[in-house]
């Protein structure tokens, strides 16, 4: 079962996808405008490095605010959009004597957390406002899942929001710097694909037919004759948009038992 590399990106391709939404997001102050940084760092490594500097005669340290940063907390299987083991699909292959066979993916969801740390409630707030009316309660997003491989496929992942808290560390000396923290709980439903197998294309059906219980003494089945099936051009076998027809060749028999 296992042994046969692939490798879709597909977390990757979450993880950017998710940041995308929140990477063009300003402040407007009286007499200027702001854009907020956006990375991907655990909320505690930002808060170490904020109060890393006290002191607000020293702004060489410290990191500046307002800024975001977003990272994946977890994942868990979703058992609620779960398909059939039997439905696959398939695609054209490789050549017009095969195809290229998609099993049923199985559905997960990502957890990732935004947090935003700003100086002051103005600044939290003009960034909170602009994210929390895009999700009602979710905002879905349509991705290819293969990449640019297979650029016909696409998937919808819905991104819902499941929460929203704040902390604010006010309370404190008078010279320590003040930082307000929003946190947003974002759910995102995807769906993991496996590997991506060739399978041979049907090329003939033979169809024999019997005279059943029509040999001596009546235990026997008598061969009468053998129905070749194929398609008309042969060439055509494969290709997505082929109209062939069928050539049927009828064999006549002997009457011997098979």
């Amino acid at each position: 079962m296992f042994g046969t590399h692939f490798y879709h990106k597909k977390v990757r391709t979450c993880v950017a996808i998710f940041g995308k939404l929140f990477n063009n997001l300003y402040v407007v102050r009286p007499n200027s405008q702001v854009k907020v940084p956006l990375s991907y760092a655990p909320k505690q490594k930002f808060l170490e490095r904020i109060r890393d500097n006290p002191d607000l005669d020293n702004s060489q340290v410290a990191i500046k605010l307002p800024r975001m940063s977003f990272e994946i907390t977890s994942f868990a299987y979703d058992p609620t959009r779960q398909l059939t083991k039997i439905s696959n699909f398939n695609t054209i292959g490789t050549a017009n004597t095969n195809r290229q066979k998609f099993y049923s993916p199985v559905p997960y969801t990502i957890n990732f957390q935004l947090n935003i740390y700003a100086k002051t409630q103005d600044d939290a707030l003009q960034i909170v406002e602009q994210i929390l009316p895009t999700f009602n309660p979710q905002y879905t997003l349509t991705i290819k899942p293969f990449g640019t491989e297979y650029p016909a496929f696409k998937e919808d992942v819905p991104i819902v929001i499941q929460g929203l808290s704040f902390a604010d560390d006010f309370e404190g000396a008078l010279e320590q710097r003040r930082t307000i923290v929003y946190t947003l709980d974002f759910e995102m439903k995807v769906c993991f694909y496996s590997s991506i197998n060739n399978s041979e294309i049907i090329r003939t059906a033979k169809t024999t037919l019997f005279d059943m219980d029509g040999g001596a003494g009546g235990d026997s089945d008598i061969a009468l004759e053998r129905i070749d099936t194929n398609p008309n051009p042969l060439s055509t076998i494969g290709l997505a948009d082929s109209d062939f027809g069928f050539t049927n060749t009828i064999t006549l028999l002997s009457d011997s038992s098979s």
